[in-house]
């Protein structure tokens, strides 16, 4: 089985779990062949902080849940984190979330003689990603994008202080 269909299983036995406790999946990516690192993203449902203390209960309740499961053949490390400021797009909810930001996009395979793309995400339009770059719109499907993910920028930190000062 592929690192990635694994990696899909895995999420499945985990996201009731990690929902249970207040929390949404936003990643689980499985990498590193024989040094084998299970990585969990996930971040409050409330939209709130991540804290440390989250990824430390949600790490021992995952690790219940994958010694009794054992979905993952051989040895492994598993990582609990929060996404971060760059963090991956991976949802189509998660576009529509972030319309406004810049972000990287790689696709599977190339379009119009592209693979990568850079721009300000707009959100989406049924499943298809909508972004501007260099003052046009482009349409990506969604399945076809390999990784995304945002970009830091100052626009994006002035808007978190705003944010936080909000609340």
């Amino acid at each position: 089985m592929s690192e990635d269909l694994l990696a899909e299983r895995v999420e499945q036995l985990l996201t009731p779990t990690i929902e249970s406790m207040g929390f949404e999946v936003v990643r689980v990516m499985l990498s590193g062949g024989n040094n084998a690192v299970l990585q969990v993203m996930a971040e409050p449902a409330d939209g709130g902080e991540m804290t440390v203390d989250h990824c430390a209960d949600i790490s021992r309740a995952v690790s219940a849940v994958l010694d009794v499961e054992d979905p993952i053949p051989g040895a492994y490390s598993l990582e609990v984190s929060s996404p971060g400021l760059d963090r991956p797009l991976v949802r189509l909810r998660d576009f529509d979330r972030f319309a406004g930001f810049d972000a990287k996009i790689e696709m599977k395979s190339l379009i119009d003689g592209r693979r990568k793309f850079r721009g300000r995400v707009e959100g989406t339009d049924g499943s298809d990603v909508l972004i501007e770059m260099d003052g046009e719109q482009i349409r990506l499907e969604h399945a076809a994008i390999a990784k995304a993910k945002l970009i830091i920028t100052d626009e994006m930190l002035a808007k978190l202080e705003e944010d936080k000062a909000h609340e």
